[in-house]
């Protein structure tokens, strides 16, 4: 019998434990780690809670999770519970599919003032994720300002502009839909470094913007550049730059209407503020050599909320290189060291759709095989049990969170598929594990 540990059960996870089913049968065992003790990481605490159609890609991850030959073993954290020298001493294979679940910090003077977050924070504040659910942003002032041109950037302000009612049917938590039906709010500026053709916005995300019953899209028509140069571009962003024409508008907003402002052309110089921002240094920009250039012009955005939507990294592990420019382990095509290697974004950096990690999971699978032909009679889920066991570790199996999803649905208000927990501590009680 084979043994392969996956370190993380979000979309590359599951990709990876299906491809190892595929290649190797009845003959390997496959354990997924994860921190929390629910699976599924970026598609329940980073896919926007009103996408609930692409959350339905979970229904493919449980036909994985409920094989003999694959096992979720939540609530396991390496540093902590377990390292991934000892890991790789149980098992032929330690494979880490951990994402990217740390910002990029946007590294400008008063960043770290109150009411600065990064896009991984506060799309985790209103996903319920329990490292982030109680950042409690201050949403008292009638401006917020987002830094980045790609579909993060759209999603923030999207949940942002909704009202109450078009949150109806999303999965988004309870304390972040009450302070979003106070939030005072009316102006979002969207700050783009480059200009339209260099956004990373595709056209369907543009598209439910402009579809929002209060919210109004502009754009600077002085932003775009000359109709006929549209025609260069790939299909998609032809159909985005079509979009962005339509938001070039000079209508008024009714007073309780939200105007989403794209800025482009515009570099955050700093962020002011005494003790909490009070506005955004922004530096008029040109694009030279596809590259964004200063002007020296300089002008300020009074803002009470600031949101970076710049990036993401994957979060370090003792004794497994780093690659710190690309924000991912260091890696050559997935292989990290003899048997250790890592899948999804933890490999090539925050880059691509969640699809992307299925052939990706199945190349991996494929270095296994040529890295380790045979198994190398290694203890597998048996000798973890058995280290759990010796050091009390809680443990979090499937079936455990097949109760905290019964609870979790049955908790739901009107509409919701669902309430989230988010505390570590309510999803072990809900498992019957406290």
């Amino acid at each position: 019998m084979r043994h392969i540990a996956i370190v993380g059960s979000g979309p590359a996870g599951y990709y990876t434990a299906e491809a190892a089913l595929k290649q190797w049968g009845e003959d390997v065992h496959v354990d997924i780690f994860d921190t929390l003790p629910v699976p599924f990481g970026l598609i329940r605490t980073g896919v926007a809670p009103d996408h609930q159609a692409i959350k339905g890609v979970i229904e493919r991850y449980e036909t994985t999770a409920l094989t003999q030959n694959v096992r979720f073993v939540g609530n396991v954290m390496l540093g902590r519970d377990v390292s991934v020298s000892e890991l790789q001493t149980l098992y032929d294979a330690v494979i880490l599919a951990t994402g990217a679940p740390r910002d990029r910090r946007l590294e400008l003077p008063g960043d770290d003032l109150a009411n600065v977050f990064g896009s991984a924070a506060f799309v985790g504040w209103y996903n319920g994720h329990p490292q982030f659910s109680g950042l409690n942003p201050q949403l008292d002032h009638d401006t917020a300002v987002i830094v980045g041109n790609g579909n993060v950037a759209l999603d923030v302000a999207r949940i942002l502009a909704k009202s109450e009612e078009e949150l109806t049917g999303s999965d988004i938590v309870s304390h972040a839909r009450t302070a979003l039906g106070g939030s005072a709010v009316r102006r979002i500026v969207i700050l783009g470094r480059r200009g339209p053709h260099q956004i990373a916005m595709t056209p369907k995300e543009l598209a439910e913007l402009a579809s929002l019953t209060r919210a109004h899209p502009r754009v600077d028509p002085a932003d775009l550049p000359d109709l006929n140069r549209d025609t260069q571009l790939d299909p998609g962003l032809r159909k985005a730059m079509a979009l962005l024409r339509s938001f070039a508008t000079d209508a008024d907003n009714d007073q309780d209407d939200v105007a989403v402002e794209f800025d482009f052309f515009a570099a955050p110089h700093s962020i002011i503020g005494q003790g909490r921002v009070e506005a955004v240094e922004v530096e008029r920009t040109r694009v030279e050599g596809g590259k964004a250039v200063g002007t020296g012009t300089f002008y300020r955005v009074p803002a009470g909320l600031v949101v970076s939507c710049i990036g993401y990294q994957t979060s370090p592990i003792p004794d497994v290189p780093y690659d710190e420019q690309g924000g991912r382990f260091a890696n050559v095509e997935g292989r990290i060291a003899p048997g250790l290697y890592c899948v999804g974004w933890a490999r090539r950096g925050p880059t691509g759709t969640i699809g992307a990690n299925r052939p990706d999971g199945f190349s991996i699978i494929e270095k296994v095989e040529a890295d380790i032909p045979a198994p190398a009679g290694k203890p597998g889920r048996q000798g973890f049990d058995e280290l759990a066991a010796e050091r009390g570790i809680q443990v979090v199996r499937f079936a455990d969170w097949q109760k905290i999803d019964e609870a979790e649905v049955a908790a739901a208000r009107a509409g919701s598929p669902r309430e989230k927990f988010v505390a570590v501590e309510k999803m072990i009680e809900a498992a019957g594990r406290a």
